[in-house]
């Protein structure tokens, strides 16, 4: 049978799009199709935008720190319009060059929601295309949970778009997403309380990072309610009054609430699923194999629609490695150990490998040796700040392997990155200790550790 083209990609995020491009370089026809801006929920709602607000909250600290090192005081202040403004032409320029990325590779672009009419036919509005292979790469949305009064709550979404500058913010939820918009928004002169249904934040990472970020988040000046549960929403005339329930019920007045990090759902409804064999859990996750194959040999899913790890690079990696695969006779799969992540709170933190309690579990407390160093970077001494930075490597005794690396502090994202390369490529403690450190730097800690 001859069909339209080779490959149609249903969704044109970051995962969807380098698979797109990746199977065109091997001389596919490939079409793609996108409701919203081309870039999905990393480069229009999430990682860039969101960097790019990170960056603007550090400003005051710096003002400040400055005067350490003999910078007379600096009197400024935020636009927040202009700064929302900034970031999302900023959004707009990244997806014009998205645009010009699929032009170039001989990709064609639909806009409007793609639904399957059966396994090799897909409508677009009124249009009807066929395909030989198809991928499903459609991302996930947040999470709205049931609780009344809920549509007063705004989505991590809407945090890009405010106006005009929230000055009492209440973020739900204890994940990363959440962390990091606390951080932002107190760091932009936001009165903030985050809620969390646990004792503590970012609930699966290593617990030394927990605490670390949760203390250096209080002591910036956010306020933590553990162990709370929301009890409802209320809109008012100056604001909305969130009900919670901990020891005690008790109200809260903020101009917003967001659902900043409660979950994130796949976007796979009433896309005409029920139209294949493509199978699904409860929550709506595409199930996969390891070469991102559904239950219908020629539909394939990749990134935060299916159920593996929903990370923006593992998404890239994951539609990379299928249009290998399938077109380029390169036959590869995705591997899902030691990915290392990052989490751009105030203090940073970053991670690759198993946490402590993951490899004592793997194996054995006996055979872990923990290793840490926390303490004041260089900068703050001058500063006259108690800001910490805590690293710690989790080693495997029996065969000196490292099983793990975590930072907590200034640039972890950028060093645990390195950092990362040698803990896949399976590195000693021997090898880190073998290697020379750059004095003075933080990073240095990471091969001096005894």
């Amino acid at each position: 049978m001859t069909y339209d083209f080779d490959l149609f990609v249903i969704g044109a995020g970051s995962g969807g799009i380098a698979t797109a491009r990746r199977a065109a370089e091997y001389g596919a026809r490939v079409g793609i199709a996108e409701f919203d801006r081309l870039g999905g929920t990393c480069v229009t709602r999430g990682c860039v935008p969101k960097k790019l607000m990170v960056y603007a909250a550090r400003f005051p600290s710096i003002f400040e720190e400055s005067q350490g090192y003999g910078w007379s005081p600096v009197q400024s202040s935020l636009n927040w319009e202009d700064m929302i403004n900034r970031v999302n032409n900023e959004v707009t320029r990244l997806n014009g060059i998205y645009q010009r990325m699929l032009d170039n590779s001989k990709v064609q672009v639909y806009q409007g929601r793609a639904k399957f009419v059966d396994n090799h036919t897909v409508e677009i509005g009124d249009t009807k295309v066929t395909a030989d292979k198809i991928l499903i790469a459609v991302g996930g949305t947040p999470i709205r949970p049931d609780i009344p009064g809920i549509e007063h709550a705004l989505i991590s979404d809407d945090l890009f778009t405010m106006s005009p500058q929230p000055q009492r913010v209440v973020l739900l939820g204890g994940g990363y997403i959440g962390s990091e918009f606390a951080c932002i928004l107190n760091g932009l002169g936001a009165e903030v309380i985050q809620v969390i249904r646990h004792d503590k934040i970012l609930r699966g990472f290593d617990e030394d990072l927990r605490t670390e970020i949760q203390e250096g988040m209080i002591r910036h000046g956010i306020k933590i309610i553990n162990n709370a549960e929301i009890l409802e929403i209320t809109k008012t005339d100056s604001g909305v009054n969130i009900k919670l329930k901990t020891d005690k019920e008790e109200n809260i007045l903020a101009d917003a609430i967001s659902l900043a990090a409660l979950g994130r759902k796949p976007n796979t409804d009433n896309i005409g699923l029920e139209n294949t064999g493509v199978k699904v859990d409860e929550t709506g996750m595409i199930l996969v194999d390891s070469y991102s194959r559904t239950a219908e040999d020629n539909i394939y899913a990749a990134g935060d629609c299916t159920n593996k790890l929903q990370l923006t690079p593992v998404a890239i990696n994951e539609g990379r490695a299928f249009a290998d695969t399938v077109f380029g006779g390169k036959s590869r799969v995705m591997s899902y150990e030691n990915i290392p992540t990052a989490v751009f709170t105030n203090p940073e933190a970053a991670t690759v490998g198993l946490t402590e309690a993951e490899a004592i579990e793997k194996y054995g407390s006996d055979r872990i040796q923990v290793y840490r160093s926390r303490f004041r970077p260089m900068y703050y001494t001058l500063a006259g700040k108690e800001e910490k930075t805590l690293m710690k490597l989790i080693v495997d005794q029996e065969s000196d392997r490292v099983l793990g690396a975590h930072m907590v502090g200034d640039y972890a994202a950028e060093i645990i990155q390195g950092v990362a390369i040698a803990v896949k490529m399976g590195a000693k403690k021997a090898d880190f200790d073998a290697t020379v450190g750059i004095h003075p730097s933080s990073a240095e800690e990471f091969v001096t550790m005894r």
